[in-house]
């Protein structure tokens, strides 16, 4: 379970695990590059840097999910994103949150 909240509803956090993240630095391509140019001179939605930044989001959460469950954490609260350009055409993303144990408050 992943939430932006800092509690999860049903739920009483155990243990506090600390941070939990996963970090991809990922550039451009030529090809992407190419038809993203292509793209903006019609203007509107740059469909392949769209894919391309949904893919790196999907791919730090995944790392920050298997870093969660390494440290025994069944939850993640407090789940953001950052990201930060390192260098022309290379970029950082940064999944994060709160690693911790969870069991449901609600009695049987």
């Amino acid at each position: 379970m992943v939430t932006t909240a800092f509690t999860l509803d049903g739920y009483r956090i155990n243990k506090n695990l600390g941070i939990t993240r996963g970090i991809v630095v990922r550039s451009r391509n030529l090809f992407v590059n190419i038809g993203a140019g292509i793209q903006t001179l019609f203007g509107g939605n740059i469909t392949l840097y769209t894919k391309l930044c949904e893919q790196t989001r999907e791919h730090a959460y995944q790392i920050m999910l298997e870093h969660a469950a390494k440290i025994g954490a069944n939850a993640v609260i407090g789940m953001r994103y950052e990201s930060t350009e390192i260098m022309g055409g290379v970029t950082e993303v940064l999944a994060y949150g709160t690693a911790v144990v969870v069991e449901s408050s609600v009695r049987a």
